[in-house]
C-alpha cells in the first residue's frame, strides 16, 4: 500500500473513532467542536491551546471558532467519565490483540503554571522541572502491556490551600462536592472504578509517592488487587528469624552474596535490559506492633542494587503470588516505565499540557481529549506491518499549504517537538523504538486540510 493510501485509510479510521466517540458526549450540537479539537489535537501544531486549534481548523473564522472550542472545552457539561470509559472500549481491543493486559499503573504527572488563579495551582514538587515549583498536578491509571499503554482515568490533586478556600474554588469552577484528598486517595477512588467497570485485572504497579501509603496498599489487597509498590528505604518489615523490625535498606544490605542475581528484562518490543536484584518474603511491620498483634500477610520485598552502585536504588513491596517466577516480577515491576512513556507523549504530541484555562471543567475536558486523541493513536500501532522500517528521529511533518494558511493560522506551523512541555527526561539506556504513520488530508468541519501529511509519532516499545 503506498503512501498516500495509507493516509486516506488512516483519515477514515480517525473520522469513524471520532464519530464513536460523538456518542459519549450528549448533545448532536457537540459532535463538530469534538471532530474539530481531536484533529487539531493530532496535527503538528507549536501550541495545543485553544486559540491555534481554532486558527487550524477555521482560519476564516477563527474568532467565531475559538469561542464555539472555548465553550465546548471549557463550559460544556459532558461527562469526563463517559469520554475515557469510551476511549477505553474502543481502544482496549486492539491493545489486547498485541498482548493481555500485564499492569495497571498508578502515577501523577505536574504541569508548570504561571501565576496562582489556574484551578489546583499551587508551589509544589514537579517532576518536569525536578524541583518546588508553581504547577498544577493530576494524578492517573492507566493500563498497559509491553506494547502499549492508555490512560483511563485522571483527576487533579487539589491542595488542601484550595479546599479550605471555598470562595476560590467557587471562582474556578470546582464542584461543592470536591474535599481534599490525597493522592493516594485519589488513585484508589480510581482503581475501585476500574474494578466496577469490569477492566482485566492485573497487578497495581506504583511508585514510592504512592507505595509509601499503607493505607493505599492494605486497600487495593481488600479489592483483591494484586501490586508491585515501590517504598522508602526506612521502611520497616519483619523478616523471617529476624527478632525486630529492620528498615529494608539495613535488610538489603545484610543480605549474603547468594541472595543477589543478574535479571533480564524487556522493554517494547525486542530491547532486554539487566540489572542485579534480590527478593525475600517479609511482612510489613506497622508501628511498634509485633506480627502476632498485626497479622500482616507476608509479601516480597524486592530490591534492586546495580553493582555499579554503592547500595541499593529501588525498595518494592509486592503481593504477587509466592510461586511468581524471579524474572516474572522483575519483568512486571520494570513496566512501569511506560508512563513515562504515556506523559512524553502526552505532553510532546497531543499537548496535554498547553490548556490555558483556570477552570475545573475546562482542565479535565481539555486532558480527556488529550487521551482520547493520544488512544487513537495506540491503536493505530497494529495498522503498522511488521515490515515496516524503525526510526529514532523525531516525527517529521509537513507544513499546511499555502493555499490554506491565513494570519489567523499562523500558529499551525511545524515545529520540533522538543520546544514542547517535557516530564523528566527518559534515561538513555530506554532506547525506544519508533514507527510511524502518516495521517493526511483529516477533515475539519465541512472541508479539508490539504496536502497536509503529518507522521504521527508511533512508538513500538
Amino acid at each position: 500500500m503506498g503512501m498516500d493510501q495509507e493516509a486516506e485509510e488512516s483519515e477514515k479510521r480517525f473520522a469513524a473513532y471520532v464519530e464513536q466517540l460523538a456518542s459519549a458526549i450528549g448533545h448532536a450540537e457537540r459532535k463538530r467542536p469534538l471532530k474539530d479539537y481531536c484533529t487539531g489535537l493530532v496535527m503538528p501544531l507549536e501550541r495545543k491551546s485553544v486559540e491555534p486549534l481554532a486558527a487550524l481548523t477555521e482560519p476564516g473564522h477563527a474568532s467565531a471558532q475559538h469561542q464555539s472550542l472555548l465553550h465546548f472545552v471549557g463550559e460544556s457539561s459532558w461527562s469526563d467519565e463517559d469520554v475515557l470509559a469510551k476511549v477505553c472500549g474502543l481502544v482496549l481491543p486492539s491493545m489486547e490483540r498485541q498482548e493481555a493486559i500485564a499492569a495497571w499503573i498508578i502515577d501523577d504527572t505536574a504541569i508548570p503554571k504561571k501565576g496562582k488563579h489556574s484551578v489546583g495551582v499551587a508551589h509544589q514538587y514537579c517532576g518536569q522541572l525536578g524541583k518546588q515549583a508553581n504547577c498544577q498536578a493530576a494524578v492517573s491509571l492507566s493500563i498497559a502491556n509491553h506494547q502499549s499503554s492508555l490512560p483511563i482515568a485522571w483527576r487533579l490533586y487539589l491542595p488542601q490551600e484550595w479546599t479550605k478556600d471555598r470562595a476560590r474554588c467557587t471562582k474556578a469552577g470546582v464542584p461543592r462536592n470536591i474535599r481534599f484528598k490525597t493522592k493516594p486517595q485519589i488513585a484508589l477512588d480510581q482503581i475501585r472504578a476500574a474494578c466496577r467497570g469490569g477492566l482485566p485485572q492485573a497487578p497495581a504497579l506504583m511508585d514510592a509517592g504512592f507505595g509509601k501509603d499503607t493505607g493505599l496498599r492494605t486497600s487495593l489487597t481488600e479489592l483483591g488487587v494484586s501490586y508491585v509498590a515501590g517504598i522508602l528505604p526506612q521502611t520497616k518489615v519483619w523478616a523471617q528469624g529476624r527478632r525486630k523490625p529492620h528498615s529494608v535498606e539495613k535488610l538489603a544490605l545484610s543480605l549474603p552474596a547468594e541472595a543477589w542475581r543478574e535479571v533480564q528484562w524487556r522493554e517494547g518490543a525486542g530491547k532486554r535490559l539487566s540489572s542485579r536484584f534480590a527478593r525475600i518474603r517479609v511482612r510489613a511491620a506497622h508501628r511498634k506492633a509485633l506480627p502476632v498483634e498485626d497479622p500482616r500477610a507476608e509479601e516480597w520485598l524486592l530490591v534492586e542494587w546495580p553493582k555499579r552502585e554503592k547500595k541499593p536504588i529501588k525498595y518494592m513491596l509486592s503481593t504477587l503470588p509466592e510461586d511468581t517466577a524471579f524474572s516474572r516480577m522483575v519483568d512486571i515491576a520494570k513496566l512501569r516505565w511506560r508512563i513515562e512513556r504515556d506523559y512524553e507523549e502526552l505532553k510532546q504530541e497531543v499537548g496535554l499540557g498547553h490548556f490555558e484555562g483556570r477552570g475545573w471543567r475546562g482542565f479535565h475536558h481539555h486532558a480527556t481529549l488529550c487521551i482520547a486523541t493520544y488512544g487513537f493513536l495506540v491503536s493505530e500501532r497494529e495498522t503498522i506491518p511488521p515490515s515496516a522500517s524503525y526510526s529514532s528521529a523525531r516525527s517529521q511533518t509537513a507544513s499546511l499549504s499555502r493555499g490554506h494558511r491565513s494570519e489567523d493560522a499562523s500558529f499551525a506551523a511545524s515545529t520540533p517537538y522538543a520546544e514542547f512541555n517535557r516530564d523528566t527526561p527518559l534515561p538513555p539506556d530506554l532506547g525506544a523504538c519508533e514507527k510511524s504513520t502518516t495521517m493526511s488530508m483529516l477533515s475539519c468541519s465541512d472541508r479539508k486540510i490539504s496536502p497536509l501529511q503529518t507522521r504521527t509519532k508511533i512508538m513500538t516499545q
